[in-house]
């Protein structure tokens, strides 16, 4: 098939992309420590590999192209389209980008972004004045970071999965949960009892709608 534009080998984009977000993700987050750098370092190999894929050269798609033209034979594989697996693996028709999944990317990674900013916000101020945060997102949740930064994530991967970001996103979880009981161990000793009693009443990563309902 014949293509007006082509819909892979633009590099510069692969590096704008990469940029902006990563950069978009630095400026709210501000990694200080080494195990902030990790984390954040784990977020950007993610986000280079994801626009790699979408704007460079699509190995996913390269690799499953034979059973991809065999169970849709009408497929353009060259075309950018065909990279939004999710609605291909559905056989939807038309523009992938008003899709449902993709709809909802916008949401996760709207919020996401929300959150790491305001989380970083509260925890910034905590540390100027030496105390636990627990305020904001800290009253829900006692890593509301590590959270923000899963949710852009799985917003990513429900706009352009790719069998390297579907192995590399269960990885980034055990490594944010792992360094989530790291900081936790750093907090308990810094600030004691004080870090006991916030963490009986805040769970680690999911809010407790129910018991908050409940006290209202």
């Amino acid at each position: 098939m014949n293509h007006a534009e082509p819909a892979y080998g633009l590099w510069s984009l692969v590096i704008l992309n990469s940029a902006v977000f990563i950069m978009f993700a630095f400026s709210f987050f501000k990694p200080a420590s080494a195990r902030d750098w990790r984390s954040f370092g784990a977020f950007s190999a993610f986000i280079v590999a994801l626009f790699v894929e979408m704007y460079g050269f699509p190995l996913t798609l390269y690799l499953l192209s034979g059973w991809l033209q065999s169970k849709h034979p009408e497929l353009d594989l060259l075309s950018h389209d065909a990279g939004h697996l999710w609605s291909t693996l559905a056989g939807e028709k038309g523009n992938p980008h008003f899709g449902i999944l993709h709809i909802a990317s916008y949401f996760l990674l709207g919020f996401g972004f929300y959150l790491l900013a305001n989380a970083w916000n509260v925890l910034y101020q905590a540390q100027r004045n030496h105390r636990l945060a627990t305020t904001g997102p800290y009253a829900r949740i006692r890593h509301p970071q590590y959270v923000a930064f899963v949710l852009i994530l799985l917003g990513f991967l429900l706009q352009w999965p790719t069998l390297l970001t579907l192995i590399m996103f269960p990885l980034l979880l055990a490594m944010y949960g792992r360094l989530a009981i790291t900081e936790e161990a750093e907090m308990r000793n810094q600030f004691g009892r004080d870090f006991e009693q916030y963490a009986q009443h805040t769970p680690r990563f999911f809010p407790r709608w129910k018991r908050e309902a409940h006290e209202v």
